[in-house]
């Protein structure tokens, strides 16, 4: 795979996700086979436990890790009757979706039917606008390979010279959201080190401030999201965006770091022989 596409396919993105994501996924199940593989070697009722454990773990390293590469923290889809190329009279009936990422977005075209005006509409576009990346040229880049008008039209919007201002807000906001995940990765990363020695108090307090760390990701990025946008219409027809999956599967990880450093902190102050019961510790093994 060369940038999310197979080298040997030329031209535009031909998958509607980033394959860093699948990448990912891939990794963390392969992670939590070999899991499964040495589960008989547990003994006991530990072996729910420590299953549970794993899961829970891994679950939480994958969604704050892929969340970065995924373009669906903000969707909308609209469909209009509208023209499909620039000075031409010819109007097309299109699906047209917009996916919004932290570092970029999606701009998907699909005709009803595809084939129309003796084509193929059948578009995904990404834009990206990361600071280590020219939003406006990849937006040139566009215009040289003459994308449909409604694809053009959506992506103008976001230009550093449109007056909507909406490519300021997006950057900066999906810049900090992206950092506050880096910096929640890390400490789940030291939460399920702690827990491997183990010292259970501070590896809920460090699962705690991974909750915290993604609940500010959500923050930062429902600024641009509630901030005044230019409307993209197209017709009688408007496109309008809501929060995509990414960001609800951020809010309920979150909530479930949030849950589980809490219920770890408590359990260790009033019931300690439950929570080593709970991580397999022997008496004189967990810590005091």
């Amino acid at each position: 795979l060369w940038n999310g596409s197979f080298p040997f396919y030329p031209g535009a993105n031909v998958f509607p996700f980033d394959t860093t994501w699948a990448i990912i996924i891939s990794v963390f199940l392969s992670m939590l086979a070999t899991f499964i593989i040495i589960l008989p070697g547990i003994r006991g009722r530990g072996r729910l436990f420590w299953f549970l454990r794993v899961v829970m773990g891994l679950f939480v390293g994958a969604v704050v890790l892929t969340i970065q590469f995924t373009r669906d923290w903000e969707t909308g889809w609209v469909t209009a009757n509208t023209s499909y190329k620039s000075f031409s009279h010819a109007l097309v009936n299109v699906d047209i979706g917009l996916h919004i990422g932290l570092a970029g977005m999606n701009i998907t075209l699909v005709g009803n039917p595809v084939n129309q005006v003796n084509e193929t509409i059948n578009y995904n576009e990404h834009f990206v606008w990361s600071f280590n990346a020219d939003y406006d040229h990849s937006y040139g880049e566009g215009l040289e390979k003459g994308l449909p008008s409604p694809v053009l039209y959506v992506a103008e919007k976001f230009t550093t010279q449109s007056p909507c201002g909406m490519h300021r807000q997006y950057c900066i906001s999906g810049h900090y959201a992206s950092l506050t995940l880096w910096m929640a990765f890390c400490t789940w990363l030291i939460s399920i080190l702690l827990f491997s020695m183990p010292i259970l108090l501070y590896g809920g307090c460090m699962l705690l401030l991974t909750a915290a760390l993604m609940l500010f990701s959500l923050l930062f990025f429902f600024t641009a999201r509630n901030t005044p946008k230019c409307p993209i219409q197209f017709g009688l027809a408007s496109l309008k965006t809501d929060y995509g999956g990414s960001f609800w599967l951020t809010l309920v990880t979150g909530l479930l770091c949030l849950l589980l450093g809490l219920g770890i902190i408590i359990l260790n102050s009033v019931q300690p022989e439950k929570l080593k019961l709970i991580f397999n510790l022997d008496e004189g093994k967990g810590e005091e």
